[in-house]
């Protein structure tokens, strides 16, 4: 069954895209989460989170066994800063009767510094490492001071433009080392150093994602 399940990850891995890809990719998806006030990720929850990913492009996918793929982004916050974006990988299999392929779009928003360190660290396993639930939905869910939410990471997963309740519990997400260094050009050592600042990059694509997330939370 564990050769069946890699093959069934490796075969997923066809569909990664490149880092320029993932960029264009996240920049719709986080749009099409924000675009309309009733049907958005409350703002507020936006604001006061630690880290945010978007992982575009998900595919799920299996024939007895299921498993979902996908490459994103992280973006931390840093202070009132966001970071430049790390490039990250969720995995996960599940059991069951599931035949043919689905494509989904995936935001998580990170409440705690304990979660995001785990990914930095080397990976998060949902619902073990930390605690996650599908987040409210809509401007008036985050109206109130405080938003009364307990979980340590809220996802939000739409396909073909509609909200689904997706159960994301024992998926992995862990950092793509590989495409960050790949990337920016740098040494694995140096990886925290974007998060700090220390390092960036001029691009466009980083830019205009950085420039919506801020105008969505502020």
């Amino acid at each position: 069954m564990k050769k069946i399940f890699i093959f069934l990850m490796l075969t997923l891995s066809v569909f990664a895209s490149s880092q320029k890809e993932i960029l264009m990719n996240a920049i719709s998806t986080f749009d099409e989460f924000t675009v309309i006030p009733e049907e958005s990720i409350p703002p507020k929850l936006l604001s006061n989170a630690k880290a945010i990913a978007i992982i575009p492009n998900v595919i799920k996918a299996g024939f007895f066994v299921g498993g979902r793929y996908g490459k994103g982004l992280l973006l931390v916050k840093n202070k009132n800063r966001w970071s430049d974006p790390l490039f990250i990988i969720l995995k996960g299999g599940s059991f069951g009767w599931q035949i043919g392929a689905q494509s989904i779009d995936i935001i998580l928003v990170f409440k705690t510094k304990e979660s995001v360190e785990n990914i930095l660290n080397r990976k998060i396993t949902l619902g073990a490492d930390a605690s996650i639930a599908a987040g409210p939905v809509g401007r008036d869910a985050g109206a109130a001071t405080d938003i009364k939410l307990h979980s340590q990471i809220y996802s939000y997963s739409r396909s073909k433009g509609l909200f689904l309740g997706l159960s994301l519990a024992g998926s992995i997400i862990e950092l793509d080392e590989d495409a960050t260094i790949h990337f920016y050009k740098i040494k694995k050592y140096q990886i925290r150093d974007i998060i700090s600042g220390k390092i960036k990059k001029e691009d466009s694509l980083i830019r205009e994602l950085k420039k919506r997330v801020y105008e969505y939370t502020n």
